[in-house]
């Protein structure tokens, strides 16, 4: 690659969050500041770039992640309803037991529910194994992938449910914290997998007729 064609493919990237930010300031105008909304669409590329096995789709995965993340901001100021209860699900790496919780809350909730789901120390991307049990009951999760956990998430969540993170989830007055001791099934093999996978399904299905009036 010439000087130059090295020099344009550095500044790509750049170029892309740029244009990224532009979109989302106009979005989040009078709720967000430009300078926030640039902050944080540059921090979630920086946050997934350190774990990204493929780097081609980092810039608009990274404009997933920023909007997502600038609308639990704007929730948590109260300058965007929240109609339906959010959930958040936080487990180590966001590749196993979050991503079977969040996939399944939205498999069995539909739009009662929003869902999110982050990692303390988020992995490269979502387990095979869970991936492919998850794809037995008809759930695809060939779009998600691993995402760091954010203040901003944590303060929009109505309840935050953590498995095996430990103390690294911020704790906030006003919402319900569960811990669920679930295996991890990085260490499991398949037909282990699915017993975790079923054992998850139990306790969404438990949160949910709390979470959701009949």
């Amino acid at each position: 690659m010439s000087g130059a064609a090295g020099q344009s493919a550095l500044h790509a990237p750049e170029a892309v969050l740029h244009r990224a930010s532009e979109r989302m300031a106009r979005q989040f105008a009078g709720m967000v500041s430009e300078e926030t909304v640039e902050r944080v669409v540059f921090e979630s590329y920086a946050a997934l770039a350190r774990t990204a096995r493929v780097q081609t789709h980092l810039p608009s995965l990274a404009e997933k992640f920023a909007h997502d993340r600038l609308t639990a901001l704007a929730q948590s100021r109260g300058l965007i309803s929240k109609g339906v209860p959010e959930v958040l699900y936080v487990c180590v790496q966001n590749s196993g037991r979050s991503q079977m919780a969040a996939a399944l809350t939205r498999k069995l909730a539909g739009d009662r529910v929003h869902v999110r789901s982050a990692g303390s120390q988020p992995g490269e991307r979502v387990l095979p194994e869970v991936a492919f049990v998850l794809a037995e009951i008809g759930i695809d999760v060939t779009e998600e992938f691993p995402k760091p956990l954010t203040d901003d998430v944590v303060r929009a969540a109505d309840a935050v449910i953590t498995m095996g993170c430990g103390d690294a989830c911020p704790l906030y007055p006003g919402k319900r914290y569960l811990d669920w001791h679930v295996d991890d099934p990085s260490d499991l093999d398949l037909d282990r997998v699915r017993q975790v996978r079923d054992d998850i399904k139990e306790r969404v299905q438990h949160l949910l007729s709390e979470l959701i009036p009949a």
